[in-house]
């Protein structure tokens, strides 16, 4: 499914209104890469520790990788997490390496200038991500040996470079998770004279995934336009990998990038999606 635009309802007020769920950063010890480094984890939970469905949700990068405050900033989606805790479920957020207070420096595909930021080679940017998805691998050991956390029913999804390693990860993990949300997903920006081959590259090893995923994108996104994640979806599905992908109109003031940010754009969709995947209504 392509094409389908969802104008704005409710611009999230509702959500956001809500008074913030409890939550836990915790710093918790992973080897990657032959080393043990900690990974900081935010963790959002019912008050209880009875195992139940979880949502791991994955950070995208810092803009253009030029400005190196942005590395320290907390890794954080309330709205989204006080839209599935207040429903039962738990959300984990973990940073990766260098990222939202976790040990190391963050690697994921700069330019040998660091100041120069993300490169736009192949031969640097995707060796970036393979790093991202071995944190990501990393944490998810740990995750899973969370005790609120039910095994059977972890879904992973994530924001621009969060989107598309969880499509990735999926693909390497086909029986790990049982649903995956794509939210703005991509690598590197279309503006890099390679996006297409590196970002293609990257989600079509999302196409091992045997369920759907889901691909929720905005219109007036500065690094991904709609042209550009229509493509990207059309080399998934070429490759053999199932999935839906859905286009939104922005919230006034807003740019397309940011949907996350806005879940009463996309609640319902993300409720049928989970229905489907017999995970009920988060």
């Amino acid at each position: 499914m392509g094409g389908t635009v969802y104008p704005l309802v409710l611009l999230a007020l509702l959500v956001l209104a809500l008074p913030a769920v409890a939550q836990d950063i915790i710093m918790v010890p992973v080897t990657v890469d032959g080393e043990t480094v900690k990974l900081a984890i935010r963790i959002y939970k019912p008050t209880t520790d009875v195992p139940g469905p979880t949502l791991v949700f994955n950070h995208g990068s810092t803009g253009r990788g030029t400005d190196p405050s942005i590395m320290v900033r907390p890794i954080d989606f309330p709205p989204l997490a006080q839209l599935f805790v207040g429903r039962g479920w738990a959300v984990v957020m973990p940073a990766r390496r260098g990222r939202g207070g976790s040990d190391g420096q963050s690697d994921e595909g700069f330019a040998p200038d660091r100041s120069a930021g993300y490169s736009c080679e192949p031969a640097l940017s995707i060796p970036g991500a393979d790093r991202a998805l071995r944190d990501m691998d990393a944490a998810m050991g740990a995750i899973l040996a969370m005790p609120f956390v039910d095994r059977n029913r972890v879904v992973i999804g994530g924001q621009s470079r969060g989107g598309i390693l969880s499509v990735a990860y999926a693909g390497q993990h086909p029986t790990q998770v049982k649903a995956v949300i794509n939210f703005v997903g991509g690598w590197m920006g279309a503006r890099c004279v390679n996006a297409s081959a590196i970002n293609q590259a990257l989600f079509t090893r999302g196409a091992r995934y045997p369920g759907e995923v889901l691909w929720l994108y905005g219109d007036g996104d500065p690094f991904y336009p709609l042209s550009h994640s229509r493509e990207n979806f059309a080399a998934f599905k070429a490759a053999g990998g199932k999935g839906t992908f859905l286009e939104f109109s922005s919230p006034s003031g807003a740019n397309g990038h940011q949907i996350v940010r806005y879940p009463d754009l996309w609640r319902p969709i993300v409720d049928d999606y989970l229905r489907r995947q017999g995970l009920g209504r988060p």
